[in-house]
């Protein structure tokens, strides 16, 4: 039997680092806790910045805590292209040659150069759970969501595997409004091969008359 994963919008926020905050805010400025997220440990704060690139920016967007090694912005693809930024898709963490931006905090103004991703769609684990669905970090999935006449199949789903995690899967703002359920929001991991494989693959292989 498989298990029900929670799906959970992402909306466009911002991980910032220490140095960077007190830049922002000044020297002693603190992150001030708003309430709790899903993720353990995870917390929205009262902190708002602005984010500026090339064509236009997002004022307000929501700091969460704790503070982060590097400042990384995460967007939409939607978000990106309204302030006219490339749109690159990577694992949270991975920034190295990702774009960067403005950030326009009360106490100064910082401009990063790279930090901006978008993040790559992803499930949050413990390793019981990835027994139970007979995954390991990071396994790419197929997930199948529950909707009401807009089901979707998410293809290359990152699982990362954690004891600190709560299962859950994250998309952003673009890949939730593509289906359609608000009231229960969740989805099944579905396997159609064995092992990893993956999409452009499978294309080719339909192109090339392999069907498998």
């Amino acid at each position: 039997m498989s298990t029900k994963i929670p799906i959970e919008t992402s909306a466009r926020h911002i991980h910032v680092s220490q140095e960077d905050f007190r830049f922002l805010f000044g020297e002693d400025a603190q992150l001030h806790y708003t309430k709790e997220l899903s993720q353990p440990g995870q917390y929205l704060c009262q902190e708002r910045l602005t984010v500026k690139g090339p064509k236009g920016e997002y004022q307000n967007m929501a700091l969460l805590g704790p503070f982060r090694k590097e400042t990384q912005v995460e967007l939409s693809l939607t978000d990106t292209r309204k302030i006219g930024l490339p749109g690159v898709i990577r694992q949270s963490g991975d920034t190295t040659g990702s774009p960067g931006c403005t950030l326009i905090g009360p106490k100064g103004e910082l401009t990063i150069d790279h930090g901006v991703i978008v993040a790559k769609r992803h499930i949050h684990m413990t390793p019981a759970d990835a027994v139970t669905l007979k995954v390991k970090d990071n396994d790419e999935v197929f997930v199948l969501t529950k909707s009401y006449g807009r089901a979707l199949i998410y293809a290359d789903v990152v699982v990362r595997v954690d004891w600190s995690y709560r299962l859950a899967m994250h998309v952003d703002t673009d890949e939730a409004n593509a289906f359609s359920n608000q009231t229960e929001p969740y989805g099944v991991i579905v396997k159609f091969f064995d092992g990893n494989y993956n999409t452009d693959k499978w294309i080719e292989d339909v192109l090339s008359g392999i069907n498998r």
